[in-house]
């Protein structure tokens, strides 16, 4: 189970229910340019396949979905694991490519200094795994 982060660029200063249903976004970049970016950004980003790269450190691991069409129109990133420090990362992504971080759980933007759905999906993941435990043992 991951916490999922969809990268577009989003129309400026606008919640995910103002934007059109049949809005196009403008690209982040060519296929080249973003991993370009990515790469400066995190030296430690494994992009041995471009289309789906993997951000691994302490606690946590990110996946970099960034698919095969050029130019790049969004990169969906799957977050595992835990600690607070991830965030910074998802926020840094955005920054760097100059696009909005949507999170799918809560379907709000994250933005610097903003809440965030971290917390709230690792408390639904672990309740989810907990439940999922404890069926287990009483199958037992």
């Amino acid at each position: 189970m991951s916490w999922d982060i969809s990268l577009f660029n989003a129309p400026p200063e606008t919640t995910i229910e103002e934007i059109p249903r049949d809005y196009e976004p403008l690209p982040i970049g060519s296929v080249a340019e973003v991993l370009s970016r990515l790469q400066a950004a995190f030296a430690d980003l494994d992009l041995s396949d471009p289309t789906w790269g993997d951000l691994e450190r302490s606690g946590w691991s990110i996946e970099f979905n960034i698919g095969s069409e050029d130019p790049v129109r969004s990169i969906m990133l799957h977050v595992r694991g835990g600690g607070d420090d991830v965030v910074q990362v998802v926020r840094e992504t955005a920054h760097v490519l100059g696009c909005s971080a949507l999170d799918c759980s809560s379907g709000e933007f994250i933005e610097e200094g903003g809440r965030d759905g971290w917390a709230d999906f690792q408390a639904f993941r672990d309740g989810v795994i907990g439940q999922g435990a404890a069926a287990q043992n009483v199958e037992r």
